[in-house]
């Protein structure tokens, strides 16, 4: 039943798929991206509201200058958004960014990115999420496996399945490692990708993503197994990179000939 349930939502998926990807992966879309974009400010607003927000000048110069550099090379609907970025004071070794132009940096990760290069792969990553539709897709998938366990549940309900409550909770699980937490970890692969794209572009050396992933290794110690974790782990990360990057170092190569490197200056 539980392998029945997982390929029924999947196809449900592909069924419904009306997106496609920057990296040309098929999506699920159900989501307005104005609610979205609403949704996203609200969140913001909210956050600013509980969070200790960062007032150092010099420290706000340099995100913003690391985040202008890379929205620069973003498709237009991403270049003409007002966006709006927070460095908020905390340890999070962290970064976000919301539908509608809203991106908040946290300190903590400014002493593990060591440079503005280093920077930029985890801020490209996070515009990567936004210009993939990542939030759309998560909430979709999310609204078409909770259809699903309804569904499971009343049919074991009307059939008189025994141990039902068992059943629905291995259920539950079988869902979230077999197609939610899968479909986190793509996300996270392909923001990856997209991230490196717009760091070679705007003129940061691509290289430097992979030292970021080894200094963030050092920074989270131990960590789940990948299966059972949302964010594939550095090492699985470094080689994706790594895999893409030719591609990424022809670009940066191109973008050095034009001159006019980014100069975000690291306080």
């Amino acid at each position: 039943m539980l392998k029945k349930l997982v390929v029924t939502s999947l196809c449900a998926i592909l069924l419904t798929a009306c997106a496609q990807s920057p990296t040309g992966r098929r999506q699920v879309m159900l989501f307005d991206n104005n609610q979205l974009n609403a949704m996203g400010a609200q969140t913001f607003e909210q956050m600013k509201a509980e969070q200790k927000i960062n007032s150092n000048k010099a420290v706000n110069a340099y995100v913003q200058c690391v985040a202008n550099a890379l929205l620069k090379v973003t498709p237009e609907e991403y270049r003409q958004q007002n966006w709006e970025i927070v460095v908020f004071e905390s340890d999070q070794v962290n970064a976000f960014a919301l539908p509608g132009g809203k991106m908040g940096v946290y300190t903590g990760l400014l002493k593990v990115a060591a440079t503005p290069a280093q920077l930029a792969a985890v801020v490209g990553h996070e515009i990567g999420h936004v210009m993939a539709g990542h939030s759309n897709e998560r909430l979709s998938t999310n609204q078409v496996l909770q259809a699903g366990l309804a569904l499971a549940d009343a049919s074991a309900k009307a059939y008189n399945v025994q141990y039902q409550p068992q059943l629905m909770a291995a259920l539950g699980l079988g869902a979230q490692v077999g197609v939610a937490l899968p479909f986190s970890r793509t996300h996270e692969t392909e923001a990856d990708i997209i991230g490196l794209d717009l760091m070679a572009k705007a003129g940061f050396n691509p290289e430097e993503s992979i030292t970021l992933w080894r200094n963030m290794a050092g920074a989270n110690g131990a960590r789940v197994p990948e299966f059972l974790s949302s964010h594939p782990i550095p090492d699985t990360r470094i080689r994706t990179l790594q895999q893409n990057m030719p591609l990424a170092t022809n670009q940066f190569t191109q973008r050095q000939a034009q001159g006019a490197l980014p100069n975000c200056r690291r306080p």
